[in-house]
């Protein structure tokens, strides 16, 4: 020590020189004793590590006497690597290149990406995430073509050899600088607990000198990382420093910490082996190691963790949580023991993992990565520690930050196929790596409660844990994609049986997840966001890893690959459905959305069957298991139209977002693509009646489906049945037309993408890109097939150039669609399926029909267009079978015949997907199917109905009689006695014998049990329990149902010609001969009537039999005429418009002479009473309105009266109002008070003089007599406004649907009923139905009269005389009944509560009364005192009250009877308020 401390007083480059010269003799002893002596002095760990003299030693030991820079510009001479190696941190602008990239995770720095050749190629530039290193030069990650020009050189072949002498400093000193370094690492880490807080920032803070010094060597090149990697990875070294002296004790002490530390580094922590915590583990039959399933629970590792589990389940209410552990045959041991270290990188990785991988310490280790003998042992190590880089992300509290890290150094060493395939098989690297991913999982699983709650086996991901929260299993995952993007890593893995079924337990850990219960009751208190973590944790720990199996399943020579996944997913699900207690039918009131191992076996098999020719029959299980297989995603798509018919309302919007996330388009070839594609396998394969039924059942619609116009629906309420059933049809649409993973080629499907994105709207470039689903992934250079994103692109879009706007700003460049992508490929139905948002299917029918109209296609309101399909891959011939079932066919005609008679919930909707599965039907036709005719028996419920399943037959033929269950209550119950006679009696008999029945339930029932018997021998001895049933029984008796016999006497193509009648409103629409007049080429767009008319015509062409039975339909619905010269197209344009034309003509004409009649009447009889001239204007006014009034509706466009069942309303808006309240009798105008004294409400207002004289009146007659003397509204009375704009109630309310289905924030409540005129764009918040009939007596209300009050008092007297019985429970009667409690809910309370009883029916019937006058009162003042002068209001509004014929003194009579004898009041008596 003596030799040391002379030389620290000496000067450094002398003393380092000198050392230098002794170290290059032959007996070099003395310089390395020397040397020795001193590094123990200057690196001594008990120094402060912020002391800068140690670090200075270090730099002018290693320059060996010269000046350190100019050491470290000789050192980079010698520099021979051929890699870039550029190593980045977060936020730093890089590039990708796709075209050149090998790996999908390669990139460039700047410098590399502008000196290379990358012109034409697909590339970005990014900021980066999480950090990287630049692989220019490495082969293995990306082409040589890419290479810059400086590292396509290979410098290093041109480099001299460094000399001997000039690293030698550098060999000996930094062993003992880094031992310096690790030994400060130890000292400076506590391990954490509830008493001491860890401080590792200020550890490492004092520590950035030193390892900055670190980081400068390795940007010295080549030479220096070779001497850097040999002091890292020499085991001996590390031997002989690492433990440090015996007589050391500081060395002592700091190396047991080490010691210490390494103690739980292990996948099992010593206390958990100690307590021997195991798992009962099953292994499969088949499965190997690790395949398992869960049978029990264990003690959780310690009592700590015990107690805190505890309290987390508690908070949760979610039950005790299960653990999993795996089984002790799991391949790789090691990872389950503590790690032993035997280098200095090993230790070194491991406190960088300690102290939560910080910046300084990852970039050191990712700048020596140019060095491949660094690489290959890092590499190693880093798997070595994998296990234990999990357990201390998963304790950290900065798990995003270190998460980066993490993936920042591990996307260095896993892009490389060549390392990655050899640490799989030196290391074991798959086995690890799935291993530690179940050992991450299994700290947050808890029981689920899908099924059967209360048995249930089956245990699930707890999605409101950190775990998932904050995506902390990210990094482990996205290393397991990059893995397995490598082709012999992949191929590795599917050859791995164990290690399949370990993957697929893994899986099964999220199946049925984040489960949805439907809250009926009361609105749920907190609305948990946990579907954020639930919907990407299945998109990045099972559908990522998934497509990057997929992509190595392409060729007829990795068949046995597909064959194996399909096998453990059959068995894995099988696992799923008995630990859940599954047998036939869900629970009610569940959904769950992840069902990551249906997906899983649907992608596999598409791909099996697409790209490596295997028969589809010989992957799929038998018919029970594939009924089981249906029913989760079947029960998503019903949900999906629940949760859209507002029955989830009460969980809140979470649920909403969960509908929207699952169709949207980074997930929806995850989710609902694969769900549809296993939909549809399991309608090809099951019995097409038994999967109809299904359909039906799940949509909850079965009881809807009956011929009667009264129904009984224990499940939904009257509002919720027509979306539901629009759902039903729609997904049955969906089903048998969309050809995604049916037969369409990779091409066709991103044209198809394409072309719904753009339909919808206007796209740019980017959104475009952003919108089209990944996965297959079209954005990437090569896609699969011939056409490229920017080819098809190209090929269905037009460029619309940025423009400037006035402001300034300009709107970017869109892409929009070409006219013939309009007429010939927009697909409605892709539309529908790829739509986040309901507004987006109206848009793309809103620019449909204005490209229709723009050129001369069509000019009325189309319906959405009929696409004719791809041709289905052999495999799936089957699913034709579904359009060709006498189930569906009885539906059909059901609603055919329901939409005629004009029942309730049918729509225009309906109707449409009703048409549109004929029209698949007809062109989809089933081959041979008279040999797989099943004989008709007796018990057969449905078989009676058509003689066979093909579509073309079953269209002509006729239904006589159908049997019904109805209420008692309903039109069709026959009140007569029982026949008399007995030829009555035996007709009555006939007619019940022949009579058909229908009940899907029963159907449904019975197929499953011929399916059972038939696939199971086994089932005959197995007692199958009965399964929950599916309805809901409101308390109370339900009205009792009597059975019934409907004459029905129709066929399919007789109800398609009624309804072809009804909506061109002409009873000889068809005429016997229209067949040879058709023009096929105009009905691929248009309305109803075109769809009718297109679907007669080919099945017309397709059988001669329907020909004939057309035009003997059309012969007998319209008697033969008289030809015409005008020729069909005349007789079309001469339809709807012309009608409307002329009556709106009409009407003109008789208001002018009218308004004529009156015009003279004002000018000769102004002061002169004539009664003559009085009664004479009475007959003008008679004769003006003896016409029906016709109203326009402004949403359907169709024109018509107003009727009881369907009323029309006028669109207006509530206001409550004071203004009549505030008007003076002075004349003076008002001053502003400004003095306590002055009142700028003076005491002579219209409200004030009320409400003295109403205060008055009480005080001396009774309360209800003085309440029928006075008015009210002067303060707080409503105001009723509208624009002019007239709707159907319906169409209205179908209106109200869309805006409460539309997503984007409005500026105003729709649940207030409030929303804008369809046409005008006006605010509105209320529709006021308008009076049915013809408006005889509205002409005396425009006609000005000199009469006196006594007399008009007399007639409003006899006018309510005169009112006739209320008219029976009608739709009209219905919405008066609404907008009565509108024009109340309008205002405050305590502005209709005059009485001294509050809740007196009187003062409801005052306010009611006084809203009439407050209108008249109001368009008083706004006509300046005079309502017979002055015209209407100025305003944009205007009162709709007062001279307009939408409601008239008769109706208001009418509305409050009709109120008060609702509320249990007398109507009686009260009538004497009006002549107020």
């Amino acid at each position: 020590m003596m030799a040391a401390s002379l030389l620290l007083r000496r000067d450094k480059k002398a003393t380092a020189a000198h050392l230098k010269a002794d170290l290059n003799r032959a007996d070099n002893s003395s310089g390395v004793r020397q040397l020795q002596e001193l590094l123990d002095v200057v690196l001594n760990p008990e120094t402060p590590a912020a002391d800068t003299e140690a670090l200075d030693w270090c730099k002018c030991l290693i320059a060996g006497g010269e000046g350190f820079e100019e050491f470290c510009k000789t050192v980079r001479s010698y520099d021979n690597a051929t890699l870039c190696g550029l190593v980045w941190t977060a936020n730093f602008v890089a590039y990708r290149c796709r075209t050149c990239g090998i790996s999908p995770c390669m990139s460039l720095c700047a410098e590399c990406f502008n000196n290379g050749d990358h012109t034409g190629h697909d590339f970005n530039m990014f900021r980066s995430q999480a950090g990287g290193a630049c692989d220019c030069g490495d082969g293995n990650v990306m082409r040589e073509s890419g290479f810059c020009r400086r590292h396509r050189l290979r410098t290093g072949e041109n480099v001299p050899s460094i000399p001997r002498d000039l690293l030698l400093m550098s060999e000996m000193v930094l062993p003992h600088f880094i031992l310096c370094i690790i030994q400060y690492l130890r000292d400076g880490y506590i391990e954490a607990d509830a008493s001491t807080e860890r401080d590792l920032q200020k550890v490492l803070q004092q520590l950035e000198p030193q390892i900055s010094f670190l980081e400068e060597l390795t940007k010295m090149g080549g030479a220096m990382r070779t001497v850097l990697t040999k002091i890292l990875t020499n085991q001996q070294t590390f031997k002989e420093l690492s433990m440090g002296q015996e007589d050391n004790l500081y060395a002592k002490k700091n190396y047991d910490k080490y010691l210490s530390a390494l103690q739980n580094s292990g996948l099992v922590s010593v206390e958990e082996k100690a307590q021997g915590a195991t798992a009962d583990v099953t292994v499969g039959a088949e499965g190997g190691a690790g395949a398992m399933v869960l049978l029990g629970t264990t003690a959780p590792g310690s009592p700590d963790e015990s107690s805190k589990e505890e309290d987390q389940d508690a908070g949760q209410s979610v039950g005790q949580r299960k653990r999993v552990k795996l089984s002790s045959s799991t391949k790789d041991p090691c990872i389950i023991e503590s790690l032993k270290h035997k280098c200095f990188l090993e230790e070194l990785l491991f406190w960088t993992i300690k102290y939560e991988f910080p910046q300084k310490m990852v970039t050191f280790l990712l700048n020596m990565l140019p060095d491949q003998d660094y690489k290959i042992t890092f590499t190693k190590t880093f798997v070595q520690h994998y296990a234990f880089i999990m357990k201390t992300l998963m304790k950290s509290h900065e798990s995003d930050t270190m998460s980066n890290r993490i993936v920042h150094i591990s996307v260095q060493l896993f892009s490389n196929e060549e390392l990655a395939r050899h640490v799989t098989e030196e290391c074991q690297l798959l086995d690890i790596m799935v291993t530690v991913l179940l050992y991450m999982m299994e700290s947050c699983l808890i029981k689920s409660e899908l099924q059967d709650e209360e048995n249930s086996r089956h245990v699930v991901v707890n999605c409101s844990e950190a775990l998932l929260k904050n995506n902390t299993y990210w990094p482990l995952v996205s290393d397991f994609i990059n893995i397995l993007s490598h082709q012999s890593v992949a191929k590795k893995f599917l050859e791995d049986h164990s290690l399949l079924m370990l993957w697929m337990s893994f899986v099964s850990f999220f199946q049925g997840m984040n489960l949805n219960k439907r809250e009926l009751n009361e609105h749920v208190e907190f609305e948990s966001q946990t579907y954020y973590a639930a919907f990407a944790a299945e998109l990045e720990a099972c559908a990522q890893p998934m497509w990057g199996l997929l992509t190595h399943c392409k060729v007829k020579e990795t068949q046995e690959y597909s064959k194996t996944v399909v096998r453990y997913c059959l068995e894995t699900l099988q696992i799923w459905f008995d630990a859940i207690g599954f047998i036939d039918e869900p629970a009610p009131n569940q959904v769950t959305f992840h069902l990551p191992l249906h997906r899983y076996y649907a992608m596999f098999l598409s791909k099996a069957v697409k790209c490596q020719g295997l028969d589809l029959d010989s992957l799929l299980p038998d018919q029970e298991m594939l009924m089981k297989i249906m029913v989760h995603p079947l029960q998503i798509q019903a949900s999906l139209s629940e949760i859209h018919s507002n029955m989830w309302v009460r969980n809140g919007l979470q649920i909403k977002g969960q509908a929207m996330t699952y169709v949207q388009s980074h997930f929806c070839n995850s989710m609902i693509d694969p769900d549809i594609y296993l939909l549809q396998v399991c309608a090809s394969r099951l019995d097409p009646d038994y999967f109809i039924s299904s359909v039906f059942e799940r949509f909850k619609v079965v009881d809807l489906l009956t011929m009667a116009s009264q129904h009984q629906n224990a499940v939904l309420d009257s509002e919720q049945e027509r979306p539901m059933l629009e759902g039903a049809l729609t997904f049955l649409v969906i089903l048998t037309s969309l050809r995604v993973h049916l037969g369409m080629t990779d091409d066709e499907i991103l044209r198809s993408e394409m072309v719904s994105q753009l339909c919808m709207n206007d796209r740019t470039h980017s959104a475009l890109l952003d919108l089209i689903p990944e996965n297959p992934n079209p954005k990437s250079g090569i896609v699969p097939g011939s056409c490229s994103f920017e080819e098809v692109l190209s090929a269905v879009a037009d460029f619309k150039a940025p423009v400037f706007e006035p402001g300034g700003s300009m709107q970017q460049g869109m892409y929009t669609p070409k006219a013939e992508v309009w007429e010939k490929e927009f697909d409605p139905i892709m539309v529908v399926l790829r739509t986040v948002y309901r507004r987006d299917v109206q848009s793309a029918m809103d620019r449909y029909s204005a490209f229709l109209k723009q050129s001369g296609i069509h000019t009325g309101n189309p319906w959405p267009p009929y696409k004719e399909r791809t041709a289905l891959h052999p495999c799936y011939k089957g699913l034709i079978k579904l359009l060709h079932c006498k189930t569906l066919h009885i539906v059909i005609f059901t609603l055919l015949y329901k939409i005629w008679m004009d029942h309730q919930n049918m729509s225009e909707h309906v109707l449409c997907m009703v048409l549109y599965l004929i029209e698949l039907g007809l062109d989809n036709q089933v081959q041979d199917n008279k040999e797989d005719e099943e004989p008709c028996i007796e018990e057969h419920c449905h078989d009676s109905w058509f003689p066979g399943t093909n579509l073309l037959s079953n269209l002509h033929h006729v239904i006589n009689f159908v049997r019904v269950r109805v209420p008692e209550t309903a039109p069709e119950v026959k009140r007569e006695a029982p026949p008399s006679t007995s030829n009555e009696a035996s007709s009555y008999g006939q007619n019940l014998r022949e009579a058909q029945v229908f009940s899907l339930v029963a159907e449904r029932r019975r197929k499953f049990q011929e399916i059972i018997n038939r696939s199971n021998t086994e089932a005959t001895q197995v007692v199958r329990p009965k399964s929950s049933s599916t309805r809901w029984v409101p308390p109370g008796t339900p009205p009792q149902l009597v059975t019934e016999i409907l004459e029905i006497r129709e066929s399919m193509l007789s109800l398609l010609i009624k309804l072809h009648q009804k909506l061109s409103s002409k009873h000889n629409s068809l005429s016997p001969s229209w067949l040879e007049e058709m023009d096929m080429s105009r009905h691929t767009h248009g309305d109803g009537i075109t769809a009718i008319e297109r679907i007669l015509t080919k099945a017309a062409t397709r059988s001669c039999q329907i020909k004939r039975s057309i035009q003997d339909i059309c012969g007998k619905v319209s008697p033969p005429v008289p030809p015409k010269k005008n020729n069909p197209t005349d007789k079309k344009t001469m339809d709807k418009e012309e009608r409307r034309q002329r009556a709106r003509e009409r009407q003109q004409k008789l208001l002018a002479e009218f308004a004529s009649r009156q015009k003279s009447f004002m000018e000769t009889a102004m002061d002169v009473e004539s009664p003559e001239t009085e009664a004479a204007m009475d007959l003008g006014a008679s004769e003006v309105m003896e016409s029906e009034v016709l109203y326009d509706c402004v949403i359907c466009g169709q024109s018509g009266p107003s009727t009881e069942d369907r009323p029309t309303g006028l669109v207006v808006l509530l206001q409550a109002s004071s203004v009549l309240g505030h008007r003076c009798q002075s004349k003076e105008a008002k001053k502003l008070p400004t003095s306590d004294e002055e009142h700028i409400y003076a005491a002579d207002t219209c409200g004030v003089a009320h409400d003295v004289r109403l205060t008055l009146m009480q005080r001396f007659f009774k309360d209800s007599s003085c309440l029928q003397s006075v008015s009210i509204g002067w303060d707080g009375g409503v105001y009723v406004q509208t624009c002019g704009h007239t709707l159907h109630i319906d169409c209205h309310k179908s209106y109200m649907e869309s805006l409460r289905n539309d997503q984007v924030l409005q500026g105003f409540s729709v649940d207030k009923g409030e929303f804008t005129c369809p046409l005008c764009r006006q605010f509105a918040n209320s529709v006021l139905p308008c009076r049915p009939g013809r408006g005889t007596e509205a002409g005396a209300w425009h006609t000005p009269t000199n009469k006196k009050t006594l007399v008009l008092v007399k007639e409003v007297e006899d006018l309510q005389e005169r009112l006739g019985p209320f008219p029976t429970e009608s739709n009209f009667s219905k919405e008066m009944e609404l907008v009565i409690k509108d024009i109340k809910n309008t205002t405050q309370k305590k502005y209709m509560d005059y009485g001294k009883n509050p809740n007196s029916p009187d003062n409801d019937f005052l306010f009611m009364y006084s809203v009439a006058r407050t209108n008249l009162e109001l368009e008083l003042v706004q006509r300046g005192g005079n309502l017979c002068s002055g015209g209407a209001s100025a305003s944009a509004k205007r009162s709709c009250l007062i001279g307009a014929a939408a409601l008239k003194w008769p109706v208001i009579l009418e509305w409050l009877k009709r109120y008060f004898t609702l509320e249990g009041n007398g109507f009686e008596g009260k009538r004497q308020t009006c002549a107020n």
